[in-house]
């Protein structure tokens, strides 16, 4: 009996020194995440200039949003198209690549670093980087288009092309994605592939039945964070595109950015901000709803 006091004093002890070492980490979490977001969606509620005193005006800033925003609908396509492209466009280039990286081939640690720099370097030198890439005159795309005898493209200025242009820039980012899958691909069973081999499976079926399979989980993860990072895209648009050209880059997270910063229209954009936040919910819970029977072969009971 005694012995068993003990241990439950010990276990009392260990369970106080626990959430002490906790107190940290919620009260970063407290006040760098939760409290600006209920800010926000408080800030929502009212008319506010980041000067003078906020004036409680209700659901006034959403309704103008949903029925009079000239960037609304604009900025919701933009959004959705880009973060398709750039996700569909990422996991299929970066498992690709993973794949080869993961092959016995020569160089194999240069190559890895080669495809992995474009995610270490400075966003503005990127954009910048591709901004002459990209340029209508001198560009290296159209003096290939030239050599070629095809007429030059408006990259960047034309509506139907810029979302393209842009997420091919991120595609070539992605080095993280690239690693991750590296490491899951390091992790298949080496027996079940050996299994498959020997029962007859070619290359593509051990990589359909037995790779996929394997790295299910890392497929998941990888589409989830790349989602979430690309539903939030600023960049782009502050660094080459300022939303244009006629709305074509207007991403809602650069309308957020408009609304606060340069028209000081700071409850406005907590709104703009509160309605994002939703949209972005909304699309990770889809993500989640479907990710047991899609990447995991597992049905809800």
């Amino acid at each position: 009996m005694k012995k068993d006091k003990m241990v439950h004093r010990v276990g009392k002890k260990e369970e106080r020194t626990a959430y002490l070492c906790l107190i940290p980490a919620f009260l970063g979490l407290t006040l760098i995440s939760y409290l600006p977001t209920i800010a926000v969606f408080v800030l929502s509620l009212f008319k506010w200039n980041g000067i003078s005193a906020p004036k409680f005006i209700g659901m006034d800033n959403f309704t103008r949003i949903f029925t009079k925003d000239i960037y609304f609908t604009d900025s919701i396509k933009a959004t959705i198209i880009y973060a398709l492209l750039t996700v569909l466009g990422s996991i299929l280039y970066s498992l690709v690549l993973a794949l080869f990286l993961n092959m016995n081939i020569k160089g194999r640690t240069l190559w890895r670093s080669i495809f992995f720099i474009p995610y270490l370097l400075p966003a503005i030198g990127v954009f910048t980087g591709w901004k002459w890439l990209y340029e209508i005159n001198y560009g290296l795309f159209n003096f290939a288009n030239r050599l070629l005898g095809l007429p030059p493209k408006e990259f960047l200025q034309s509506p139907t092309q810029v979302l393209p242009s842009l997420a091919l820039i991120a595609i070539w980012c992605s080095g993280n994605l690239i690693v991750i899958f590296l490491a899951g691909l390091q992790g298949v069973p080496r027996v079940f592939l050996e299994a498959a081999e020997i029962d007859g499976a070619n290359a593509w079926q051990r990589f359909m039945n037995v790779t996929i399979p394997s790295i299910s989980p890392i497929i998941f993860y990888n589409i989830l964070t790349a989602l979430i990072t690309n539903l939030q895209v600023i960049t782009p648009a502050l660094a080459l595109t300022n939303g244009g050209p006629q709305n074509g880059s207007m991403f809602m997270s650069y309308v957020i950015y408009m609304y606060a910063f340069k028209k000081n229209k700071m409850g406005y954009a907590a709104a703009y901000a509160s309605i994002f936040f939703v949209f972005v919910g909304i699309f990770t819970i889809i993500l989640f709803k479907t990710q047991k029977s899609s990447l995991f072969g597992e049905e809800d009971d």
